[in-house]
Formats: C-alpha cells, structure tokens, sequence
C-alpha cells in the first residue's frame, strides 16, 4: 500500500470570517497567505490551516485548475497546534494577555504538556509541546 506522509490542511468553519481571522491573526499571530471572502490559509510549518466562512463551501468551487467539491462542518471542532516545550509558558502569557480562557491543561504519560482554549467559534484549539503521542 502507498503511504500517507501527514496531514496537509485541516479545515474549521466559521460564522464570521473577520471575526475569526481577527483572532488567528491577532492572538496567535498567523499570517494568511490566501485570504478572500469565503476562506483564508494559514502555513503551519508543513500545514496549513484552512478557515471557511460556514455554509459558503457548500457548492462546488470551479477554478482554472480544476473543481473543488462541496464541504462543510458544524459544532465545537478540535485542532492541536504543535509547540517547543520552552514556549508553551510564554503561549499561556500571551493567551491570558488576550483574555482568552484556559480551558483545560493535559500532563501526557509520554512527557508532553497541553493547554486548551476555545476560539471565537468555540472550536477547541490546543497547544501540545513533543510528549504527547508516539510519533511526536
């Protein structure tokens, strides 16, 4: 069987495209590097993070390239972002800087740490340094 390497793009949907981009952008510093009025993109080292405006990717989207086909999500989603074991202190700082709540925090079995919050979306986010799983 051919192999998988990593996830690519994962995807959240929003109902409010500024709102949230002003959070990504604002309080973790993403840079877009494609932004219109149904999406933006954000690299993430090898990944990226693909933000929707909910409801907007619901029919096919014709480019030059090619079709994209329909897609869409709902409820509380959940992405970890991958972080250096030193910075996960100055991450909390700077969430507690933005008033932004620290849900829950994880001590793995493997030696990683967590801490979770909820962007505007109410989408779980976490920030987990090496230590949590097998492969990382």
């Amino acid at each position: 069987m051919p192999a998988i390497g990593r996830v690519l793009e994962t995807a959240l949907y929003t109902a409010n495209l500024q709102r949230a981009r002003a959070f990504y952008e604002g309080s973790l510093g993403l840079k877009p590097m494609v932004a219109d009025g149904r999406m933006s993109a954000y690299a993430l080292g090898e990944t990226v993070l693909l933000l929707f405006r909910r409801g907007d990717s619901n029919i096919p989207v014709r480019l030059p390239g090619g079709t994209i086909p329909p897609h869409d999500g709902r409820g509380p989603m959940h992405v970890a972002f991958a972080v250096a074991k030193e910075e996960l202190g100055e991450w909390q700082t700077l969430l507690e800087s933005y008033a932004i709540e620290i849900e829950g925090r994880m001590q793995w079995p493997k030696g990683g740490e967590s801490i979770y919050f909820r962007d505007p979306d109410g989408n779980l986010l976490e920030f987990a340094t090496p230590g949590l799983w097998e492969n990382y």
